[in-house]
């Protein structure tokens, strides 16, 4: 996980919407543990507010880019390959539910 950066520093060239449950500005928490593509942890009860997406083909790489303070933002990098992240993004609900 990347960050802090100021608010927009990655979401402000991007025109996302939702991402499979994950709605923009939206608070979301982890429900079930996960590594990310550089290896942090993401443990449950992790809460932060989904901003927006962005997805490379060339690569899989999918970018997952979320506030947790509601000034700054992160960026989560995930691999939807098999052998990396697929199997958490294919089953994202599993892993991340609506906060509240």
């Amino acid at each position: 996980m990347h960050g802090p950066e100021p608010r927009g520093h990655w979401t402000g060239s991007l025109k996302s919407g939702a991402f499979q449950h994950l709605i923009p500005d939206e608070r979301f928490e982890v429900c079930a543990p996960f590594r990310d593509y550089d290896g942090d942890g993401h443990a449950i009860g992790e809460s932060w507010q989904f901003l927006a997406y962005s997805f490379l083909p060339h690569d899989d790489g999918l970018s997952l880019f979320v506030s947790l303070d509601g000034q700054s933002e992160w960026h989560i990098r995930l691999q939807w390959r098999p052998e990396a992240q697929g199997p958490i993004i294919d089953n994202l609900g599993l892993y991340l539910r609506p906060a509240g």
